[in-house]
């Protein structure tokens, strides 16, 4: 059987030993029970306990009870293979059960986690409770060259756990910090597959938000185990990062129901609990960008969020994210003094400085192969940039270089930097300000 063995900091959930610790109603346990294996054809119990993410006691009693109700049978089949278990299969009734419960709901494997529950593991494992150093923040930036002020700025910024604004002219790493900070978080925190609340399924576990850590393997001829237990309705996973950008909408934060399988999935803040939510781009969406905020004034003000259930029921689940807005635009044109009171920290991304613009150049150039020539690097600083006023951005290193890289390639020559490559890949860096006749 997989176990996962838990990190170190965080306290994990602990495994449930009896059915009410579970903390779901038995008959959702017993209808969960019946649809696995109504969908999945699973007849034994160290089957169904991996795939229902309880322990194996939990789940005989559960196939007890349903044996009782006469929703279940024993097979009279002992399976070689698996240590001698015994089979079970559905009764008529409870492939009844089955498809009715199924009619309600079509979710089934993992048990859900109760809300309450959640919440309890949420503020373990708080993004608030994390320790950030200068060090593992300047590890998890990696190769990029940043002003000697900026990370005792995001420092503060991110150790807080609150939000973060950053802004300044495009083309200058915004993304790229946003990176370097999912990059620093570093530990582990346990992600729900699924939670309940009055009856209905949230799935939260997404392979495509949530990076599960590698697990270790019990061998089952083993008389140690490799680690201790946890409760297995959760994925121990790295910290949750969600990224969106111009396509971000306001429905996006909502619940979203699926009408066919009649079950809920997870909106994006409450999949990257515990870690980041970057909102690059800020001022590209379709909503205005203060429109975007008001709606996280209370998740960031309180640290709860307010969702709704198909019936119009709202129920408050925990917001433990720190945001992060990324923009070109200027603070004070996309919001008001309102909206920039709530988010905590503003930070500046300028431009680099001439000695910094010239490391990011020397650092692409070696990677990319391309030899520097002082020559080439005079023309462009004395002759091409005073014609922009000297605006250094960090993406035109790259920018240049691959151009000079395309141009050597189509021509046939190796590669190399003189005056006239520069000028040709500087006239593809901006498109001149001219009217185009019709």
């Amino acid at each position: 059987m997989n176990m996962q063995v838990p990190p170190q900091g965080v306290i994990p959930p602990s495994q449930p030993k009896t059915l009410d610790e579970v903390g779901i109603s038995t008959v959702m346990m017993r209808d969960l029970l019946l649809k696995t294996m109504f969908r999945m054809n699973l007849d034994l119990v160290s089957a169904l306990s991996r795939v229902i993410c309880l322990p194996v006691p939990l789940i005989q009693e559960l196939v007890d009870m349903a044996r009782q109700q006469r929703l279940l049978e024993a097979t009279g089949t002992l399976h070689a293979n698996s240590g001698g278990e015994m089979g079970y299969q559905l009764t008529d009734g409870g492939k009844a059960r089955a498809l009715d419960a199924l009619s309600q709901s079509e979710y089934y494997g993992a048990m859900p986690v109760p809300l309450d529950s959640y919440t309890t593991q949420v503020k373990r494992q708080s993004v608030r409770n994390m320790k950030i150093t200068r060090d593992n923040l300047m590890k998890g930036m990696g190769h990029l060259i940043l002003p000697d002020d900026l990370i005792g700025n995001l420092g503060p910024a991110v150790g807080s756990g609150r939000s973060i604004l950053m802004y300044g002219p495009p083309g200058n790493g915004k993304s790229s910090i946003s990176n370097g900070i999912r990059a620093a978080l570093g530990d582990k925190v346990y992600i729900p597959r699924a939670i309940e609340y009055s009856g209905q399924i949230i799935t939260v576990y997404d392979p495509i938000v949530h990076s599960a850590a590698v697990e270790a393997v019990d061998d089952p001829n083993s008389l140690r185990r490799s680690g201790p237990r946890f409760d297995n309705r959760y994925v121990m996973c790295d910290r949750p990062s969600v990224i969106t950008g111009g396509e971000l909408s306001l429905d996006m934060l909502d619940l979203k129901y699926n009408p066919v399988a009649r079950t809920y999935q997870a909106p994006l803040q409450l999949k990257s609990s515990g870690g980041i939510f970057i909102v690059d781009d800020l001022g590209r969406q379709a909503e205005p960008p203060q429109k975007l905020v008001n709606r996280w004034i209370v998740p960031l003000e309180e640290s709860r969020d307010i969702l709704s259930l198909q019936s119009g029921e709202k129920f408050t689940v925990p917001f433990d994210t720190l945001v992060i807005f990324s923009t070109n635009f200027h603070p004070n044109e996309i919001f008001d003094g309102a909206a920039l009171r709530r988010i905590f920290f503003k930070i500046k991304i300028d431009g680099p400085s001439q000695d910094n613009f010239l490391k990011i150049f020397a650092m692409v150039a070696r990677k990319k192969k391309m030899p520097l020539d002082e020559t080439a690097l005079l023309h462009l600083l004395k002759v091409k940039y005073p014609t922009i006023n000297n605006n250094f951005a960090n993406y035109q290193p790259v920018f240049l270089i691959d151009q000079m890289i395309a141009i050597c390639e189509f021509e046939g020559i190796p590669y190399q930097m003189t005056p006239d490559l520069i000028d040709r890949a500087w006239g593809n860096m901006f498109v001149r300000d001219e009217k185009i006749a019709k």
